[in-house]
C-alpha cells in the first residue's frame, strides 16, 4: 500500500511539474507584451539587450546544475551511500558558489566593455544589476536538486510557478511605477532586470521553508571517499549537456545583442533609430516562444517513451514513437509558423500597437518550426546518451549566426538578422537529423504524410488570407485600427486552426491510438472518429 501511494504521489508530482513547465513558458513569453506596451520599442530594446545574459545564467542553474546534482545524488542514494550524497551536496554547493562569484565579478568588472561591445554604454549599469541574480545560483541549484533527487515534485512545481509569477509581477509593477516616477527607460529596464533576482529569491525562500531539518544540515562531516575532482567534472559536463538545447535559443539572442546594433549603425542608421529598430525586431522572440509552447508540449510527451523503448533489443523499439513525435512536431510546428506568417501584420498591431517591420517578423516566425524540431531531436538524442556530436552542430549554427549577421545585415538591414537566424537553425537541424539518422536510419515519415501536410497548409493559407481580406476591407473596416486588428487576428486564427485540424483529421495523419499518447489526445481522437464516421 505504501509503495502504491508513493507511486501515485510521484505521478501526481510529475503531472504538476509538466503543467508548471507549461505555465512558466507561457508566462515567460506573455509578460513581454504588456511590458513592451508600457516602455515602447526603445524600452523593449533595452530589456532585450540584457535578457539573454540573465536568461542563460538562470537556465544553466535551474535546468543544468539542478539536474546534474539531482542525477548524482539519485545514483548514490540508490546504492544506499548517503555519505557520498552528502559530499555531493557540499562539493556541488561550494563549486557552484565559487563559479557564481567569479561570473558575478566578471560581469561587474566587464560591464563597461560589454556595453561598449553592444554599442550602447548606457547598458553597463543594467548589466551590473542583472548580474545580482547570479549569486542565487548555488542556493537554487542545490534546493531544486534535493527535491528532484527525492522525487518530491509537487513542491518543486509549485515553487517554480511562484518564482516565475513573482518575477513577472515585479517586472510589470516595478516597471510601471519607475516609468511614472522617472520617465527614464534605462532605470525602468534596470528594475525589470532586477525582477529575476526577486523571483529567484522567492523560489529559494519557498523551497528552503519546505526542507526537513536533516536536509538543512549541509556541512556535516562525511566519510565518503569519492574525489572532489570527479564530482566537479561530472557536475560540469552533466549540467552543460542537460541545458544546452535550452541555452541555444538564448545564445542566438545573445549574438543579436552583441552584433545587431553595431551592424545597423555601420550601415548608416543613427543610434536612436537603431535602438528602436532592434526593439521592433525583438518582438519576434516572445512570438517564437508562444509558437513552440504547444508544439513542444505535445511532442515532448513521447520523449520518456522513446528513452525507455530505445533500450529494448526486440521489435522496432523506439522508432514508432520517434516517428510519431516527429509528425506531431512537424504538423503543429509548421501550422504555428505559417499561421504566424499569415497573420503577422494583425498580430503585430494587436500585441505591440503598430505594424512596423511586419515583414521582418514574418521571416523570423519561420524559426518556430526549426526550433521545435531542434529541441525535440536534442531531447531524444540526450535520452539515449548521444549529446556531444549534436551539441557540436549547435555550436556550428552559432558561428553561422555570427557570420550571417555580419554579411546579411550589411546587405538587407534588420531583415538580415532574421534571415541569419533561420539559416543558423536550418544548419543546426540538418546536423542533428544526420546524427539522429546514424542511430535510427529509418524514414521519419512517408510521402503521404507530407502530401497531407502540404494540402492542410495550402487550404489553411487560402482560408486565412480570404478571411483577412474580407474582414479588413469590408466587415471590420469601420473599427479603430487596433481593434480591427484584434478582430481579424481572433477570427482568422480560429478559422485557420479549425480548417487545419479538420483536414489533418479527415486524412487521419495521426491515427486515433496515436492521439491517445498525447496530452488532451483522447478528446481529439474522439473528434477524428466523429469526422470519419461513415454515414448510413
Amino acid at each position: 500500500m505504501s509503495t502504491q501511494w508513493k507511486m501515485s504521489s510521484y505521478m501526481k508530482g510529475a503531472a504538476m511539474l509538466t503543467i508548471s513547465a507549461l505555465v512558466i513558458k507561457l508566462l515567460s513569453a506573455v509578460y513581454r507584451v504588456p511590458f513592451q506596451n508600457m516602455v515602447g520599442d526603445e524600452g523593449f530594446y533595452i530589456y532585450q539587450q540584457i535578457y539573454p545574459f540573465i536568461g542563460m545564467i538562470t537556465t544553466w542553474t535551474s535546468v543544468g546544475f539542478a539536474v546534474a546534482l539531482a542525477k548524482l545524488m539519485s545514483d548514490y542514494r540508490a546504492q544506499g551511500d548517503e555519505a557520498t550524497v552528502q559530499k555531493i551536496k557540499q562539493v556541488g554547493f561550494t563549486y557552484i558558489g565559487l563559479l557564481s562569484v567569479v561570473i558575478f565579478l566578471l560581469f561587474i568588472l566587464g560591464a563597461d566593455w560589454l556595453a561598449a561591445t553592444m554599442g550602447d554604454t548606457k547598458l553597463a549599469p543594467l548589466l551590473r544589476i542583472g548580474a545580482v541574480v547570479i549569486l542565487a545560483m548555488p542556493f537554487l541549484a542545490l534546493l531544486k536538486s534535493i527535491y528532484q533527487s527525492t522525487e518530491r515534485l509537487t513542491p518543486l512545481a509549485l515553487s517554480q510557478v511562484v518564482e516565475q509569477a513573482v518575477r513577472v509581477g515585479f517586472i510589470l509593477v516595478g516597471a510601471l511605477l519607475v516609468l511614472q516616477w522617472t520617465n527614464d527607460l534605462y532605470a525602468t529596464g534596470a528594475v525589470a532586470l532586477f525582477g529575476a533576482s526577486v523571483g529567484e529569491a522567492a523560489g529559494i525562500v519557498l523551497l528552503g521553508w519546505w526542507l526537513t531539518k536533516d536536509e538543512r544540515r549541509l556541512f556535516t562531516k562525511t566519510t565518503s571517499t569519492l574525489s572532489t575532482r570527479s564530482i566537479v567534472r561530472d557536475l560540469t559536463w552533466i549540467s552543460i549537456s542537460a541545458s544546452i538545447s535550452s541555452l541555444f535559443f538564448l545564445m542566438l539572442q545573445l549574438i543579436d545583442s552583441l552584433t545587431v546594433m553595431n551592424q545597423l549603425t555601420v550601415i548608416g542608421m543613427d543610434l536612436q533609430q537603431a535602438k528602436e529598430t532592434k526593439g521592433i525586431y525583438d518582438r519576434v522572440q516572445p512570438l517564437i516562444q508562444m509558437g513552440i509552447v504547444v508544439t513542444t508540449s505535445l511532442a515532448f510527451a513521447l520523449v520518456p517513451l522513446i528513452a525507455s523503448r530505445s533500450k529494448q533489443q526486440q521489435g522496432r523499439g523506439a522508432m514508432p514513437f520517434i516517428q510519431l513525435s516527429y509528425r506531431v512536431a512537424v504538423l503543429f510546428g509548421s501550422a504555428a509558423a505559417v499561421g504566424l506568417i499569415l497573420t503577422m501584420p494583425y498580430v503585430n498591431e494587436t500585441l505591440f500597437q503598430t505594424r512596423d517591420l511586419s515583414e521582418v517578423l514574418m521571416v523570423g516566425s519561420g524559426q518556430v518550426l526549426w526550433l521545435s524540431l531542434i529541441l525535440l531531436f536534442m531531447a531524444i538524442l540526450q535520452g539515449v546518451g548521444r549529446i556531444w556530436r549534436p551539441t557540436a552542430w549547435l555550436v556550428v549554427a552559432l558561428i553561422v549566426k555570427v557570420v550571417g549577421n555580419s554579411l546579411l545585415i550589411a546587405n538587407y538591414g534588420i531583415l538580415g538578422a532574421a534571415l541569419a537566424g533561420n539559416i543558423a537553425m536550418v544548419v543546426a537541424l540538418a546536423g542533428i537529423v544526420y546524427e539522429l539518422k546514424r542511430q535510427w536510419p529509418e524514414a521519419l515519415a512517408g510521402m503521404s504524410f507530407y502530401a497531407g501536410l502540404a494540402l492542410s497548409l495550402v487550404v489553411m493559407t487560402g482560408t486565412v488570407v480570404a478571411v483577412e481580406v474580407l474582414l479588413d476591407s469590408v466587415v471590420l473596416d469601420a473599427l479603430p485600427s487596433r481593434l480591427q486588428a484584434l478582430g481579424i487576428t481572433l477570427i482568422s486564427v480560429t478559422l485557420g486552426v479549425v480548417v487545419f485540424l479538420t483536414i489533418t483529421m479527415k486524412r487521419q495523419m495521426l491515427r486515433p491510438k496515436e492521439w491517445y499518447l498525447l496530452p488532451f489526445g483522447k478528446r481529439l481522437a474522439g473528434v477524428q472518429l466523429l469526422l470519419n464516421r461513415k454515414k448510413g
